[in-house]
């Protein structure tokens, strides 16, 4: 290839490259904020109609296992198998992400699509099977970890495509981190936390929209039982267009 042929193309490609630099920008300013809305909803249903079992924050089960075994109380199986089928379905999404090869706001796409096949799939298993009237029972377990694997899915999401982008289930953290800024910005003498920590707005917005996803889940729950996982998977849905 020629010198003149070379240099259009890697002028073109550098411009796709920055391009999709932006586009991630945007995306990791606008996405989280949904995404945490998401897992409240998934954790709140799953935790209310399936058998008290943590499907965002998984490893909270192991908690509820000990207890469980601590006080004699009846054990439900679910709980611990969340542990292993949330690593075998992180395992999955990477096996799938590197298939792809894809990158960037490409790999996000991909990754949003898998996570809303299945909560579409979990939604229509839980119309048919009504999980929720027997929380302890085989097919409550099946859509836990269906819950679990679309937990898994949002997990990879952050970690593989926008690596920048703070936990949008885990709420400790963020409410860590909006407390110590919020305390750094009261504060008449020098800031304690490192220039580039995580802003107090974006701990914030993830913290609000995780219990904007409680509250809307119980309500959905309350008024549509198994129909309210309907919810995450069109919010799941929606979040594939955002631009």
């Amino acid at each position: 290839m020629s010198l003149l042929a070379r240099g259009p193309l890697a002028f073109q490609r550098s411009a796709d490259s920055a391009d999709d630099t932006a586009e991630l920008s945007r995306l990791e300013a606008r996405l989280p904020p949904l995404l945490s809305v998401i897992a409240g909803m998934v954790d709140f249903t799953g935790f209310f109609t399936l058998g008290h079992i943590f499907t965002a924050h998984v490893t909270g089960n192991i908690v509820l296992a000990a207890v469980v075994a601590a006080d004699g109380s009846p054990f439900h199986w679910a709980q611990l198998l969340a542990i292993p089928v949330f690593m075998l379905a992180l395992a999955t999404i990477w096996l799938i992400a590197q298939a792809s090869g894809r990158h960037g706001s490409s790999m996000v796409r991909l990754l949003l699509l898998v996570q809303f096949l299945v909560l579409a799939a979990l939604l229509t298993f839980s119309v048919i099977t009504k999980p929720s009237t027997d929380p302890a029972g085989l097919r409550a377990g099946v859509a836990a970890m269906m819950a679990v694997s679309a937990m898994a899915c949002q997990y990879s999401l952050l970690r593989l495509a926008v690596p920048g982008a703070i936990s949008t289930a885990v709420m400790t953290g963020n409410l860590a981190n909006a407390v110590l800024s919020a305390m750094d910005l009261l504060s008449a003498r020098h800031p304690l936390l490192p220039h580039d920590s995580t802003p107090l707005n974006r701990s914030l917005h993830r913290l609000l929209g995780f219990i904007l996803g409680c509250v809307a889940a119980a309500a959905a729950v309350s008024v549509a039982g198994d129909w309210a996982w309907s919810l995450p998977a069109a919010l799941a849905a929606v979040a594939i267009a955002v631009r």
